[in-house]
């Protein structure tokens, strides 16, 4: 921490750019009066219509593979974190080397030693947190294998039937929740290697990282496909 007076005007500046987009876009898709109009929030209603026609099967091997495939999929992201957490602590043990190397590029070097331990502790920072909200999100998609395999049989019409399967969906949207989490932490955490070659750097990729959220949640294909009503 008592490098931190060594960081300029403009590194506080794109610093400030990082933290903003990804704090102000995570309150915009999840608590924001837009939210609701995004692909993470039109996809819950489809999982609670899922946790009817569950509840409706009495063999349930279609859903057992479905979260097993959600399951595979976090599992896979969990593990690719914990190399990429290795990674860094290595190069935060082989700093010198490292500063050797960002000094020839072409956008300017990472600083002094205490500078780029600071930079590469940001993007560290981010995949810690993308790794709890993946493995926080893989307990979830435990509890909803859970739940499915406890589930009763009966219609939606049915008060029991009913609760349980707005339980069952709660905790498959609580899940899905913290995977995309974890998703924007990866997505972020790129943007904080920009810190390596400038400020400039970060400031842009956070902004173009922002872009391309905004895009994909708001502005795809896939979301169109989601609204599609016959």
């Amino acid at each position: 921490m008592h490098a931190l007076h060594r960081l300029s005007t403009a590194d506080w500046l794109a610093l400030f750019v990082f933290i903003a987009c990804w704090a102000g876009y995570a309150w915009f898709s999840e608590h924001s009066r837009w939210a609701s109009a995004g692909l993470i929030r039109s996809g819950h209603g489809f999982r609670l219509e899922w946790a009817y026609r569950m509840l409706e099967r009495e063999v349930r091997v279609t859903d057992s593979t479905l979260i097993g495939n959600l399951v595979t999929s976090v599992t896979f992201y969990a593990n690719t974190t914990i190399y990429i957490i290795a990674g860094l602590v290595a190069a935060l043990g082989a700093a010198d080397k490292l500063l050797t190397f960002t000094v020839d590029m072409a956008f300017g070097g990472a600083g002094n030693r205490e500078l780029l331990e600071i930079k590469l502790m940001l993007v560290l920072a981010s995949f810690v947190y993308a790794y709890f909200k993946f493995t926080w999100s893989l307990r979830q998609f435990n509890v909803l294998s859970i739940l499915v395999g406890a589930a009763p049989l009966g219609q939606r019409d049915e008060p029991a039937i009913e609760s349980y399967a707005r339980r069952v969906a709660a905790a498959n949207n609580l899940a899905g929740d913290d995977f995309n989490r974890g998703i924007r932490a990866y997505y972020f955490g790129l943007a904080a290697s920009g810190w390596l070659l400038s400020p400039l750097s970060l400031a842009v990729l956070s902004v173009l990282i922002l872009v391309v959220l905004y895009r994909r949640d708001y502005r795809s294909a896939v979301l169109d496909v989601l609204r599609e009503t016959h």
